[in-house]
């Protein structure tokens, strides 16, 4: 299996420019934070093996936790991160990169998943609407629906998808929409219909409104 990513697919995605258009025009908040963050958009960076490894080790850590221990794992497996590298190390070692058992563990599940051919197969992909996608994605042990709507936003570029189990995401709808008040998943998904078919593009941006750095798997 080919782990590369070319640069030709990590373009700006071809609905970006008209899903900004449709939310500015419908959403008050959107209108003040879309042209801040103009040239930025959601981008894949990695294969899709990469980005399910990348998108484990950030589960239920903080941005910056996350970022140092994947370029850890990157360093003990080089740019490329390939599934036997992985296996290669013991649940121990991969402890001694910094991750948690559970995670050691993961990361191996996923790495022995996406060696069985044809199970990941990108595609199948394509034709697949969401659902099936986060079901087959889930058959990985310490994959939920947060960590594959992930792969969802930030692999397929999938432009409708409301990852309402993300407490980053709720957070800036509360910050935004509710005057820093504490919003449930049904407060922020009746904010979020007035954002379809495009909310991953609103929750991209709410997002980069509350962080320095652009958020990326």
């Amino acid at each position: 299996m080919d782990m590369r990513y070319s640069d030709a697919q990590r373009q700006r995605p071809a609905y970006w420019s008209q899903a900004c258009e449709e939310l500015i025009a419908r959403d008050r908040i959107l209108r003040k934070l879309i042209p801040v963050y103009a040239d930025e958009c959601v981008q894949a960076r990695h294969g899709p093996y990469q980005t399910l490894i990348r998108i484990i080790v950030g589960q239920q850590v903080s941005l910056a936790l996350g970022h140092k221990l994947w370029h850890q794992l990157l360093q003990a497996c080089g740019a490329e991160l390939l599934p036997d590298c992985i296996l290669s190390h013991s649940e121990a070692q991969l402890r001694a990169l910094g991750l948690s058992l559970r995670k050691a563990q993961y990361v191996r599940d996923a790495a022995v998943f996406f060696q069985q051919a044809g199970r990941l197969d990108p595609a199948w992909w394509q034709p697949q609407d969401n659902a099936a996608i986060v079901s087959q994605l889930c058959e990985i042990r310490g994959v939920g629906r947060w960590s594959a709507e992930m792969f969802l936003i930030f692999f397929l570029g999938r432009p409708d998808v409301l990852p309402l189990d993300d407490t980053a995401l709720l957070k800036a709808i509360s910050h935004h929409y509710f005057s820093g008040e504490p919003v449930s998943r049904f407060e922020a998904r009746e904010v979020a219909q007035a954002w379809a078919p495009w909310r991953t593009v609103a929750s991209w941006y709410l997002w980069r409104s509350m962080d320095a750095a652009a958020v990326e798997y």
